[in-house]
């Protein structure tokens, strides 16, 4: 244990030069093995693509929505992992790289090989795109994700960017200000997240409805998200970089949370299958009874169990959230949002169930991204301070009292040295 005790830390601090060359040879060996990929089979390739994609893409719009909540709560708490969160949000200009794979798909394949089968549809034909337009055009497409890249771009930015002033000035200017964009924020948070989850991973089947389907994306996006941070808060907090403001309450409340979200997407998934049951309507219980055909049955199965009744039971407890537990419980949340993503893209491209033909073109896709991403945020993270400096809040974070400054006295901009 470390020196502020009950929490999940090892005594020992972290090597970094046993973890330095991780992110390069996963950029390498990943990117060698989504190159085969592109090579062998384009239309697998695609799919694969996509579903690493997604899986990225919620981690940045969880580390988003974490430093929302932070002005908008006005939280003490999260004030050590406020940075690194604002340094996972600021992976979006490079997703948007990513993205484009998915936007050549779209541009240059032909109908037998795009992921999104209904750009080679007749809406005149077709009620249920004549239903969705002008959303479900080439166009509209693109308008999207232009739009959603330009949301995540400059609210991270613009966060990161007060955020680091206030590391410099400690001004109230740059407290209001980030809880301006927050405020603005939070409701673009959730039209962009709908809508990409909508338009570039539901839309493989168009005919489906559901309105709870960017819900469901989220309630994911966040779980996976606080798993992946309480390990960064971890390492961070190895390495010496959070030693002094990561405490019990930080690792407790990131676990609490994780659980709180467990109950929360169990509870989202459940109301639409129960809902999408009860009604019986065939546009509607057709995407359910495809997921039902063949492996993706035990696919389900191990959503139900492992996504929600192996985190929910394991967490219950409250000195798990504070003990080496969380370690394979986090990592396990990893392996079920990769199932979670698995079962609601792949059954388009191999409907008879989970393909472990391909699955090392899933994991190459996976690979290759997390690399290209973790070095973005590692030299992010090396390039400014681990936690902020001068947040109003830092005191509170540390557990230290600072008495009400007398009438007439201004008090430091830091909360606290």
């Amino acid at each position: 244990m470390s020196s502020h005790d009950n929490v999940p830390v090892a005594a020992a601090p972290l090597d970094p030069t046993k973890w330095r060359n991780v992110p390069n040879r996963l950029l390498y060996g990943g990117g060698a093995l989504a190159l085969v990929g592109f090579v062998v089979n384009y239309r697998q390739f695609s799919y694969s693509w996509l579903q690493a994609f997604m899986f990225f893409l919620s981690l940045c719009l969880g580390g988003w929505f974490m430093v929302l909540m932070h002005h908008l709560f006005d939280a003490s708490w999260s004030v050590p992992t406020r940075r690194f969160c604002e340094h996972v949000a600021c992976l979006a200009p490079m997703l948007a790289l990513l993205f484009l794979p998915i936007l050549g798909n779209v541009l240059l394949a032909g109908p037998q090989t795009i992921l999104y089968q209904w750009m080679a549809e007749d809406p005149n034909t077709d009620h249920a795109l004549h239903a969705k337009l002008p959303l479900f055009t080439k166009a509209g497409f693109i308008v999207v994700a232009i739009f959603c890249f330009a949301v995540w771009c400059l609210f991270s930015s613009k966060l990161r960017y007060w955020s680091l002033k206030q590391d410099e000035t400690g001004a109230a200017e740059c407290t209001y200000a980030m809880r301006k964009w927050s405020y603005f924020g939070i409701f673009l948070f959730a039209i962009t997240l709908t809508l990409a989850a909508i338009m570039w991973m539901k839309s493989l089947q168009h005919q489906w409805f559901s309105t709870m389907y960017g819900v469901c994306y989220f309630s994911a996006s966040v779980w996976t998200s606080l798993a992946t941070f309480y390990l960064i808060t971890v390492l961070l907090d190895r390495q010496g970089l959070l030693r002094h403001v990561a405490n019990e309450e930080t690792y407790y409340f990131l676990g609490s949370l994780l659980l709180a979200f467990t109950v929360f997407y169990a509870y989202i998934h459940f109301a639409q299958y129960f809902i999408i049951w009860n009604a019986n309507m065939p546009e509607e219980t057709f995407w359910h009874k495809l997921r039902e055909r063949g492996t993706w049955w035990d696919v389900s199965m191990i959503i139900i169990f492992g996504h929600f009744f192996v985190p929910f039971l394991a967490l219950l407890r409250i000195d798990v959230k504070l003990s080496w537990l969380m370690y394979p419980i986090c990592v396990w949340a990893w392996l079920m949002h990769y199932f979670d993503l698995a079962f609601n893209v792949m059954p388009v491209a191999n409907p008879d169930g989970f393909s472990m033909k391909w699955l090392w073109l899933d994991l190459g896709c996976l690979a290759f991204m997390a690399g290209l991403l973790s070095k973005t945020f590692l030299r992010n993270l090396n390039a400014h301070p681990a936690y902020p400096q001068k947040d109003p809040r830092l005191a509170e974070a540390l557990g230290v009292y600072l008495p009400p400054a007398p009438a007439g006295t201004a008090a430091s901009p830091g909360g606290a040295e």
